[in-house]
């Protein structure tokens, strides 16, 4: 049976989960009565944690919010899930504060963790592998992030200094819609009131940002993640590729995710039902072609090239070369 320290620890554990808890649940919980729960309850006021009471019909107690309890009371899940999430944090580069808060804030929860938990631990991340490599991207200020995280949570607009590809910092004023991870790398997309027109912006250029007074009407459609990934398949690079391809949309983005490419709906024929897999157009822009060839191979799929000329020389260049391996290859056989 439980002695009664163990009880108060199981007490305030719960408590730390979060919300109001009722007397009776925490006295089903503790296996012992109400008149005890509320005894336990004492025992961890007279250690200085602030256990609030709260009345009325769904009362009961809680704690107060905002304060650091000494010590944090994990389970071995929940420590487990804390650490993997620091570890995918700061090798995938979306980690705010840099290298530092991340390994501190791990040793402290491995240092308490009892030791077959850590040796599992251990073993799993010396068996664990990312696509990413760690340390590859700059993480974003931590102040700017939470500053822009406001404003976008009560739309108010935002003054930026922001250092743009060219090396070039300005002055910018932003309506900012949402903040998106991706790729490895923090963005915020908004409009820029200086040049009326939506922007993403990243998070790691920004050297200061402040709210502004006042407020906005944020579009309705504004779904940030996809004006990001829609600003990347439509930003100015030396070769715009149209394509007709025959297949599904999700046959079509396995290959061109919408960060690369647009799909655009093209119409029935006159009397054909509209079927999974039809002719779509696919439109994307590159700084390179060579790329694109494998990727049409790997996609196996009808499709027509529109423009430019250069990619179906590519193309055709890529299919001979694909034969002579295959020609090569039988000969030996």
């Amino acid at each position: 049976m439980p002695r009664p320290t163990g009880r108060v620890l199981t007490l305030l554990e719960l408590l730390q989960s979060g919300g109001t808890r009722t007397v009776a649940e925490l006295a089903d919980r503790l296996g012992v009565d109400g008149r005890t729960v509320r005894r336990y309850v004492d025992h961890l006021v007279d250690l200085d944690v602030p256990v609030e009471s709260v009345r009325g019909r769904y009362g009961g107690y809680r704690l107060a919010p905002g304060y650091r309890l000494p010590p944090l009371m994990l389970s071995d899940d929940e420590a487990l899930v804390v650490l993997l999430g620091l570890v995918a944090g700061r090798r995938t580069g979306l980690m705010t504060a840099g290298h530092t808060a991340s390994e501190t804030a791990s040793a402290k929860i491995r240092r308490v963790l009892p030791q077959h938990v850590a040796r599992r631990l251990d073993a799993l991340l010396e068996s664990l592998a990312f696509t990413d490599q760690p340390g590859e991207f700059a993480a974003p200020d931590t102040g700017i992030l939470l500053t822009l995280a406001d404003a976008v949570r009560h739309h108010r607009p935002v003054s930026m200094r922001y250092t743009d590809g060219d090396g070039r910092r300005r002055e910018r004023t932003l309506y900012a819609y949402g903040i998106v991870a991706h790729s490895g790398r923090w963005y915020v997309t908004g409009k820029d009131a200086g040049i009326d027109e939506d922007r993403t912006f990243r998070l790691d250029r920004i050297a200061d940002a402040r709210t502004l007074p006042g407020s906005f009407e944020p579009p309705v459609d504004t779904a940030p993640a996809q004006r990001v990934l829609s600003g990347f398949a439509t930003t100015e690079y030396r070769h715009e590729v149209t394509l007709r391809i025959h297949g599904t949309a999700d046959q079509i983005r396995a290959h061109l995710p919408a960060s690369i490419a647009t799909l655009e709906d093209l119409e029935p024929a006159t009397g054909q039902d509209r079927t999974p897999e039809r002719w779509l157009r696919v439109r994307l822009r590159a700084e390179r072609l060579d790329w694109l060839p494998p990727v049409l191979a790997a996609l196996d799929r009808p499709f027509v090239i529109e423009h430019p000329d250069e990619l179906r020389t590519l193309v055709v260049a890529f299919a001979d070369r694909l034969a002579s391996y295959a020609r090569k290859a039988w000969a030996r056989s």
